[in-house]
């Protein structure tokens, strides 16, 4: 590392962030340095800025979760990752606990999630662990057009989505419904068609729906002008049409907003599964016997476990994601200005900010 290593640090809720150098010092033994291509801008991080959405680490604090990048340096039993391109872990179990050895490592209560309980990825550099580490096989994504930068993505906005299209159990011939097709649910969309299903996209921006109409939804809703029983009955008319089942629908709920959710809450059929997907601090009020009613199930999803990163990526290089047409690279420094334009709604694509050369 020739250059002082720096943060963007957040040192209060809407308060302009400042470069702050920083020392490495001293790795533990299985810690790893990874120089940042890229870490992308996430809702999450908004909540936190604009929102006061509370961290786990103390402010001042680097936010940030979504990071890909070369491995500069490593402690002594982690010298195996000198030199390879990696995405980070949004959210990075111990291994070793009860929960994480019964497979529930995204709810590892000594997890580590940068940008919240270390300092995160709005750097040039960052200090994790090297378990759970994804590698990229860099010919491969040359290959595919794409530089590491765009890849960090994959550790939020694309696992994410591909943790809850497995754990919902999608499959060919399914009706999926994603509401909300931004940066996760437009990973959504795309995962759920790789995976063999019918799609439908909801959202309320027109631009974001015929993206998506391009991008695997066999049909688009917009929120805005159809909703409650009449979005119901619109999917429900799709589906008879196209010969899809009327009930077991799949219903992924990734704008995180209170009418986004109590539009996945009226979309409930028999056999139903509503994953929720985006977070937010609206409330809304909801009839929980409808689950019992139509005997469906609703579940939670936080981040993805590391081992599904490698196959996620793959559908990325393989081309059944399309990542180029979704990101946008910024520089690091303008950080200040980045957050703005993404709270105001003016990006149309998801924010990576690369640190300078």
């Amino acid at each position: 590392m020739s250059n002082s290593p720096y943060r963007w640090l957040m040192s209060g809720v809407g308060e302009p962030m400042v470069r702050s150098e920083f020392e490495v010092g001293e790795l533990d033994s299985n810690d790893v340095v990874v120089e940042i291509a890229g870490c992308g801008v996430c809702h999450t991080d908004l909540g936190f800025y604009y929102d006061g959405v509370r961290t786990n680490h103390a402010l001042p604090l680097a936010l940030g979760h979504e990071i890909s990048g070369r491995v500069v340096k490593a402690g002594a039993q982690a010298g195996e990752w000198i030199g390879r391109a990696v995405i980070i872990p949004a959210v990075m179990p111990c291994g070793e606990c009860e929960l994480c050895q019964a497979g529930h490592g995204t709810i590892c209560r000594n997890q580590l999630m940068p940008g919240n309980d270390i300092q995160g990825g709005f750097a040039s550099h960052i200090v994790v662990p090297a378990r759970g580490l994804c590698p990229v096989d860099e010919a491969r994504l040359a290959a595919a057009g794409l530089q590491l930068a765009d890849v960090s993505v994959v550790a939020d906005a694309v696992t994410t989505p591909y943790q809850a299209v497995l754990q919902a159990g999608v499959e060919p011939g399914d009706l999926v419904i994603v509401i909300g097709v931004g940066g996760v649910g437009g990973y959504a969309v795309q995962i759920a068609r790789a995976f063999g299903a019918e799609v439908v996209a909801v959202d309320v921006d027109p631009v974001k729906l015929a993206l998506m109409s391009r991008h695997g939804a066999a049909l688009t809703l917009n929120a805005r002008e159809v909703s409650g029983r009449d979005m119901k009955k619109a999917v429900e008319a799709h589906a008879r049409s196209n010969g899809l089942r009327m009930t077991r629908w799949k219903i992924f709920e990734c704008s995180g907003t209170g009418a986004g959710q109590s539009n996945a809450f009226s979309l409930l059929t028999f056999g139903a599964t509503l994953a929720v997907v985006g977070f937010t601090m609206d409330k809304i009020e909801v009839r929980l016997s409808n689950l019992m009613a139509f005997h469906a199930r609703a579940m939670g999803n936080w981040g993805c476990l590391p081992e599904h990163y490698p196959a996620a990526l793959d559908l990325v290089l393989n081309g059944k994601i399309d990542l180029a047409s979704f990101v946008e690279r910024h520089p690091l420094d303008r950080i200040n200005d980045v957050f703005a334009d993404a709270h105001a709604h003016k990006l149309t694509r998801r924010a990576i900010l690369t640190p300078a050369a």
